[in-house]
């Protein structure tokens, strides 16, 4: 079958069975657009390539596919490097098609060129420029099992305007064979075994349960040996979802913004498993130490990653849900009453007291009770900063892929487009996203996106008129010597809404919360919910 380049993409996406594609338009992608027309695939026109890359992250998170993102070459291409980046950092699928200047003037500093292969291997799972239209199919299905297979990422195709006009005889591989790429499925029996007794012999014994846990889909797994053994269960900020935030082995997210019960439970066990997590600095803090403490079994589908940040007892390379499948094999029922008493006595200790209403929304307090609002099933985004924490300790979730967030990159204006991706992979879930005034400025021009494609996305935004995460980071180390963290002339967010056709409304104080919240939830369409935070209120 001869047909274009342009058009071997998109039959290459249908095989794939992709049904969305998020991107903006340009030249040097233009024969893709034009023979999208003759597609079913639906495309979602952000308002900046960098909501593209965002939002198709969101999908990826929420539905197990690979989300795509689509951008011209130059600054279009460029614009999708931060996304690029956040997915990589935490293993999201994406593939992002970014189109390129004419191959005979590449290196030439053409209109719009820039070099996005070599801007994105340090930080792709993988990525192709394509110099020949004929291998297009091998490439685009090569790319899919990349970005799916293994530790999931993002892959880049960069394609040049002339091999999307070429003509091609078009024939889609069936199956696919990458020299050198053979994902580790099955953990080592004998190592499994080692693990299994360890988990036996443990007197204080805590399942730090990590992003890998969700992607994995092993989360039921984890939950079943953590209540066979009665082992406490803490999670990174990747890792929230794996276990509901109400079950009672848990016990928290660790780290330095973390809870204390998380942290205590941590560093005073004698054996951790760490469970699909990369042992981050944020998570970990002084990891040597903790091995000298504990005895450490790291399981991971990325040997790279074990060893890597923590010296490792019982290493474990291989799927969590095959690995911890047969781990249940081996280990039998039992575990400790009397440290499974002390977490619980510490967390009872670190339970939080009321306060009084002090003029202020407490955003602690309304997180708290978010999730009484939400049917069992909602999606929350957060976008970065002390929304993002107060979103972590306080909100209760309930399922895996209900909590989605920007770890290891820590973008601001991750939220709302990925809560926009989120809504069109799950369009039957309520999807409310958790922002601040500061990320929220980042990518508030996809509230056009929102309203052009009529995308129920609840917002709700604490204002504190500060950059918080950063005036609190001024305080602690620069001795409250504060330099450019105040938002001081911040537009008036109710009336932005109102700009886009969008209800709202702004309170101030937490008798106001409650109505508030059944007002937002029971509202069909967007609702910006502004909330006056204290700009004094701490992450902790």
């Amino acid at each position: 079958m001869k047909i274009t380049g342009a058009e071997a993409i998109i039959r290459a996406l249908e095989a794939e069975n992709v049904d969305i594609v998020f991107g903006y338009p340009g030249a040097a992608i233009s024969p893709f657009y034009d023979a999208l027309l003759d597609s079913g695939i639906r495309h979602i026109l952000t308002r900046n390539e960098q909501g593209a890359a965002h939002a198709a992250n969101g999908y990826a998170r929420v539905t197990g596919k690979a989300g795509v993102c689509v951008a011209t070459s130059g600054p279009g291409a460029t614009n999708l490097i931060t996304g690029i980046a956040n997915a990589y950092m935490d293993s999201v699928p994406i593939i992002a098609i970014t189109g390129q200047v004419r191959s005979d003037m590449i290196g030439t500093d053409a209109f719009q060129e820039a070099d996005i292969t070599g801007a994105t291997a340090p930080f792709s799972k993988h990525n192709y420029l394509v110099k020949k239209a004929g291998e297009l199919p091998r490439i685009i299905k090569e790319a899919f099992h990349i970005a799916t297979t293994g530790r999931p990422g993002p892959v880049v195709i960069d394609i040049p305007v002339d091999i999307q006009n070429a003509v091609i005889d078009f024939r889609y591989p069936g199956h696919i064979d990458i020299k050198g790429y053979k994902p580790t499925i099955k953990g080592h029996p004998g190592q499994e075994r080692k693990a299994a007794a360890a988990i036996h012999a443990a007197k204080r014994p805590v399942i730090c349960a990590g992003g890998g846990l969700i992607t994995a889909d092993a989360s039921g797994e984890m939950v079943e040996l953590a209540e066979r053994r009665n082992i406490p269960v803490v999670t990174t900020l990747m890792g929230i979802g794996s276990i509901p935030s109400d079950h009672p082995l848990h016990f928290g997210m660790v780290g330095t913004h973390g809870s204390p019960t998380a942290n205590y439970v941590l560093h005073h066990a004698d054996l951790v498993m760490i469970l699909g997590a990369r042992v981050g600095d944020r998570a970990m803090g002084a990891a040597s130490s903790l091995a000298k403490k504990a005895k450490i079994i790291h399981i991971d589908i990325d040997p790279a990653e074990i060893g890597k940040n923590i010296d490792v007892a019982v290493p474990v390379v291989g799927d969590l849900k095959h690995v911890l499948r047969d781990l249940l094999e081996l280990v039998e029922a039992g575990g400790s009453a009397e440290w499974l008493e002390t977490a619980a006595d510490v967390r009872r200790r670190n339970s939080r007291k009321a306060r009084t209403d002090t003029g202020y929304v407490d955003p602690k307090h309304l997180l708290s009770i978010l999730s009484d609002y939400l049917p069992g099933d909602a999606i929350l985004t957060t976008e970065v900063g002390q929304n993002q924490i107060w979103a972590a300790n306080h909100y209760r979730v309930r399922k895996p892929k209900t909590f989605i967030t920007s770890g290891g990159l820590g973008t601001m204006g991750y939220g709302l487009p990925s809560a926009i991706g989120a809504k069109i992979g799950k369009p039957g879930s309520t999807v409310v996203v958790i922002s601040g005034d500061g990320s929220f400025q980042m990518s508030m021009q996809e509230l056009g996106t929102m309203k052009q494609y009529d995308i129920d996305v609840k917002i709700i935004l604490l204002n504190n008129r500060r950059l918080g995460m950063v005036r609190e980071l001024q305080l602690t180390r620069h001795g409250g010597r504060y330099s450019q963290v105040f938002l001081d002339s911040n537009p008036d967010f109710v009336a932005l809404a109102a700009a886009y056709g969008f209800r709202g409304e702004r309170i101030s104080s937490d008798a106001q919360v409650a109505e508030a919240l059944e007002r937002m939830t029971a509202h069909q369409g967007p609702y910006i919910l502004e909330c006056m935070v204290d700009p004094e209120e701490p992450t902790l």
